[in-house]
């Protein structure tokens, strides 16, 4: 809290001081107006400590109701109601506990009034953030992040900063990434390769089934050839790098962010307290409780065979949430495969497939989405986590694990595994008699990649972060209107009666959503940093479409919270938590998987190695034929064949195919030729180079940018030294005070005080000789 110590803040000067100011002097019309007039910052700065009783007169108190921040005060009653004793047992203790007793319905902190109110009245905290926070018209400006944290506590300010910064820092990918597809549009008709497919009138394709399929032309895939050229052309790989190296540039920059708001919110010096047990482990403990901490003074714990036997049940559950997945997802093949075979006698109907598909997957994900949710809190209260903190902890690990697998296998499938294992013409592989594994389409497998990505990502956010994130806390509302607590009655009549009394503010509150946490809020973005760095390389657009996504989320949120939610309890943070290191795992998968993406899904590798190895010329003229291995249809297995051997107008003698094998007539028909072979130890040789060179720029940008803020540092350095100094003045004062009062018995106190003062005088001198390694030692 602030005292009255003050001291001046150390001015810029020279380039610096002015391009600070016309940087601070642009971005003012785009601070909302609570925190317009906090641009101009005072010259000076009263220091902050840890506020105490005994220390009162220290503190700048200059109104006492208003001296602790709105969450403080809530958090302060909060935390004594938790501590309050309601019986004689050694457990009965806290509101929590009377709420897992049935006891109570609920507890909450009550919203400041109304969001929506007469203008000519001066707006209450909660009217200024749905008006600056939660209006649509005001998504070109900053977040009120101070007011955010002074009504909801500082965990909540912390995330919607993150959310903001991660918003904010989507932009220069965004525009990366459309630069990136408009290169692809401005080049589609210079590229060889798609106007050889577009020309190639007399090259008659396999089969893409069995039985029903019919010989096509490979000028038939002319438009997905076009298409798939906006998305896998010569800037793939660098966009790639750029978005590896952006997701570093992003978590560096965080953490500066973080330190910032760790020193304007005064959580310097914050420390976490241990945290009391959870009443529904409590509760439980009650049943278990044993004589051990009676004779030994031990804590009492769980017993170990019920902890192991609930780890063991969350194991095995979340392996068989896996193999549903997988299941799904074979499902959806399953039904690709027959649709396709049923439908191939018309024309179009690969799209129809591929659409219909899609469709299914996201509707699938949506569901297995909200089954995961439930059984992820079903398995972390099976296993009763001690403190709120551990239940946190073990839930998102629970539903990160859950939804990470849910949201990417059937991408994966689409990267990585489909067309790989489905044999050549003559040998194929079947999935289920009759229906042979797919392969990729006419535009090849990064051009359905891209559309899988841009579908699911889509819906997703759409759907499931948009549509349903606001419609069911207004259902649930509806539906609690309607069964509240037998209030229903009560409030209906109160409501007919215009000149009698208004409800309460606790019963208005009562029917609103309570809050559940912050998890879902982050899990949603996780999932999308997800889509915007792993497969970047198949959609360049992603950053993009996620930025427009952003930008309505925090406005979406900002009137959840505000007005569709109990406000919630609010708790201090000086981080994130456990999701930054998911972010940070994250960045390190989605180097892989775009090395991988690269050099197997995309054609890359094929055309350099073409170019550069087997080129006449040295350009790529040639290279779809040469990418196009031969069959012969009279080597078709029995029943395989195409029931039209005329269906091109001519009977085929020769089919091509996408592979690269030695053609019927070769000594060894149909066994992989040398270009195989080149193309495989290139596509290793990039993967080996491409992660070492990312990786190495990666660390390089992490290093190169600190991660404190310098101007920062020497602050709390300094004010750490004022601190110092000012305990020792305040500690000399009451020595006097004690002598003056009563020289007899202050002869005790001299040697406490002497104690003391020795003491602070060490910590003042490490403080004449504070480095950057010491930056961490807080007061």
């Amino acid at each position: 809290m602030p005292t009255k110590k003050i001291y001046e803040l150390k001015e810029r000067t020279g380039i610096k001081a002015k391009a600070y100011a016309l940087w601070r002097k642009t971005i003012k019309p785009l601070q909302p107006s609570p925190q317009a007039k906090q641009v101009d910052k005072e010259p000076y700065k009263h220091i902050s400590y840890t506020f105490s009783r005994d220390k009162e007169h220290m503190f700048l108190i200059e109104n006492r109701d208003t001296f602790f921040l709105p969450s403080t005060r809530s958090l302060i009653v909060h935390e004594i109601l938790k501590r309050t004793r309601y019986s004689q047992k050694d457990y009965a203790i806290g509101i929590t506990n009377l709420i897992a007793q049935g006891v109570y319905t609920a507890a909450y902190p009550l919203h400041e009034g109304e969001f929506e109110g007469d203008t000519d009245i001066p707006p209450n905290p909660r009217q200024m953030l749905f008006d600056e926070w939660g209006s649509y018209s005001k998504f070109v400006k900053f977040q009120p992040l101070n007011l955010i944290r002074n009504y909801f506590g500082e965990k909540i300010g912390m995330y919607f900063a993150w959310l903001g910064l991660y918003t904010k820092l989507l932009i220069p990918s965004s525009l990366v990434g459309l630069i990136v597809f408009l290169y692809g549009v401005f080049t589609m008709d210079d590229n060889v390769p798609s106007d050889e497919v577009c020309e190639a009138y007399n090259i008659t394709m396999c089969p893409l089934c069995d039985r029903e399929c019919k010989y096509w032309r490979l000028s038939d895939s002319c438009k997905s050839a076009k298409f798939s050229h906006l998305f896998d052309n010569e800037v793939t790989v660098f966009f790639s790098i750029f978005m590896s190296l952006w997701a570093t540039w992003f978590l560096e920059n965080w953490k500066r962010k973080q330190m910032e708001l760790n020193y304007a919110w005064d959580l310097s010096g914050f420390e976490e307290e241990e945290e009391q047990p959870r009443p529904e482990y409590e509760a439980r403990l009650v049943k278990h409780r044993i004589e051990q901490s009676d004779k030994t003074g031990e804590e009492v714990k769980l017993p170990k065979k019920q902890t192991l036997f609930a780890v063991g049940v969350s194991s095995v559950t979340i392996l068989t949430m896996f193999t549903v997945t997988l299941a799904a997802v074979f499902a959806v093949i399953m039904y690709r495969l027959s649709v396709a075979s049923a439908l191939a006698i018309y024309p179009n109907s690969g799209q129809i497939v591929s659409g219909t598909a899609v469709t299914l997957n996201l509707i699938v994900i949506l569901i297995l989405d909200e089954i995961y949710g439930s059984v992820a809190a079903f398995l972390t209260n099976l296993e009763c986590p001690r403190t709120e903190t551990e239940y946190e902890d073990k839930l998102i690990f629970k539903l990160f694990l859950l939804k990470f697998v849910n949201s990417y296998a059937s991408i994966f499938y689409v990267a990585f595994f489909k067309g790989r294992f489905m044999g050549r013409p003559g040998q194929y592989i079947y999935a289920a008699p009759g229906l042979r594994m797919e392969e990729c389409g006419p535009g090849g497998c990064l051009y359905e990649l891209c559309i899988q990505l841009s579908i699911i990502m889509a819906g997703k956010q759409l759907i499931q972060n948009n549509v349903m994130e606001i419609g069911m806390p207004k259902l649930k509302k509806f539906l609690r209107e309607c069964t509240c607590f037998g209030l229903c009655k009560e409030r209906a009549e109160r409501a007919e009666d215009k000149a009698g009394p208004r409800d309460t503010r606790w019963e208005e509150d009562l029917v609103l959503e309570p809050f559940s946490g912050l998890s879902p809020e982050y899990l949603e973005m996780i999932i999308q940093f997800g889509f915007v760095t792993i497969f970047v390389a198949s959609f360049p657009l992603a950053p993009l479409l996620a930025l427009v996504n952003n930008v309505l989320e925090i406005r979406l949120d900002a009137r959840k919270f505000v007005q569709e939610l109990r406000r919630p309890m609010a708790e201090r943070a000086r981080d994130i938590g456990i999701w930054y290191n998911i972010l940070k795992g994250i960045t390190k998968i989605s180097v892989i998987v775009n090395a991988f993406v690269i050099a197997i899904t995309s054609n890359f590798i094929p055309r350099t190695v073409y170019q550069y190895m087997y080129s006449p010329d040295g350009s790529l003229h040639g290279f779809i034929d040469w990418s196009l291995s031969t069959f012969n249809v009279s080597d078709f297995e029995p029943g395989s064949e195409p029931r039209d051997n005329r269906s091109l107008g001519e009977v085929v003698q020769f089919c091509r195919y996408r592979d690269f094998r030695d053609a019927p007539w070769e000594a060894e028909p149909y066994k992989y030729n040398l270009a195989y072979w080149h193309i495989f130890a290139a596509r290793l040789g990039f993967v080996i180079c491409f992660q070492n060179v990312v990786i190495f720029l990666k660390d390089f940008i992490a290093w190169l940018i600190p991660d404190e803020v310098k101007e920062i540092k020497e602050r709390q350095r300094r004010e750490k030294r004022i601190i110092m100094e000012m305990l020792l003045e305040e500690e000399r004062r009451m020595r006097q005070h004690y002598y003056a009062s009563d020289h007899r018995h202050s002869n005790g106190k001299i040697s406490q005080n002497g104690f003391l003062e020795n003491h602070l005088a060490s910590e003042f001198a490490s403080a004449e000789e504070f480095d950057d390694s010491s930056i961490e030692t807080q007061v």
